[in-house]
């Protein structure tokens, strides 16, 4: 792979000997490579995911609910490799065709409903049991603005600045700096909307705020990446004041560790509340 003067050929060819991180499981076509079967548990929901920021947006939301006494929001959380590919299982490509975690499984309906796409999840749970989305259509209307923000920004974070900043097998200056010009924007624009007001869309801690923190949150707070002196996080105050104050909801200190196998306290699978124990 040659850093300079590279001329795209007329018709692009997969070429695996790129290297990266995840050079082994990309390819250019959707679909199961494999059979096998999912787990399946007993609780309402089940969820499939690994505790990338992601995944931590699902098990968060959860937290929050069972926190609220939210029965019907018990679930089991199986842990999906994405780095050996589970995600390609056919088992997971019947509930998720775009193979990606997170998918969820909502047992309680008849017949089950399948939802996959982080942002999805946190819609189908918030309209599902009446939490951290307003009824009136103006707040409902912020929150979702900035949903749909998260979801389309986040890529730029991860795909982009992640990638080419930690993952890429060389360092390439022009895409380093054109993503964190982005990413730096979009922390610029995160500080400023939470300058005068405690939460993203207001007042109210709301699923804008679950989605967002996993990626920014971790970002601001220096454990993502290892980007934080990079990206001189200390200069956005204000969005520093918020990640601290999410971090420390006893949901988030639970739902963060869900799914992982990394850090110095992780939890592999959750399948009760006992499963916490000695950990946080």
């Amino acid at each position: 792979m040659s850093d300079t003067n590279y001329e795209p050929p007329k018709v692009w060819r997969d070429d695996s000997k790129n290297g990266g991180t995840w050079s082994q499981i990309n390819r250019p076509t959707a679909g199961a490579r494999y059979d096998a079967k999912l787990p399946v548990g007993n609780h309402p929901l089940q969820l499939y995911s690994m505790g990338t920021p992601n995944g931590q947006k699902v098990t968060i939301m959860l937290e929050e609910l069972l926190a609220l006494n939210e029965s019907g929001a018990e679930y089991d959380a199986h842990l999906i490799r994405i780095a050996e590919g589970e995600q390609f299982s056919s088992g997971f490509a019947n509930i998720n065709p775009n193979s990606k975690i997170p998918a969820l499984v909502d047992q309680s309906e008849t017949p089950s409903i399948s939802i996959f796409e982080s942002g999805s999840i946190l819609l189908y749970l918030a309209e599902k049991f009446g939490h951290f989305l307003p009824e009136s259509r103006s707040k409902r209307t912020e929150v979702l603005n900035w949903l749909f923000w998260l979801q389309g920004s986040a890529p730029y974070l991860g795909g982009g600045f992640g990638h080419f900043y930690s993952y890429a097998p060389k360092k390439f200056e022009y895409a380093i700096n054109r993503f964190t010009m982005e990413t730096k924007r979009q922390l610029d624009l995160l500080n400023q909307q939470l300058a005068d007001q405690p939460h993203i869309a207001g007042q109210d801690y709301s699923i804008a705020d679950i989605a967002i923190w996993p990626w920014y949150g971790n970002l601001i707070q220096g454990k993502l990446y290892d980007a934080g002196e990079f990206l001189d996080v200390t200069s956005y105050p204000h969005l520093q004041r918020w990640a601290e104050q999410i971090a420390q909801r006893p949901a988030v200190t639970r739902g963060r560790i869900v799914n992982r196998t990394w850090g110095e306290v992780h939890l592999a699978e959750r399948h009760a509340a006992s499963d916490f124990e000695g950990l946080v």
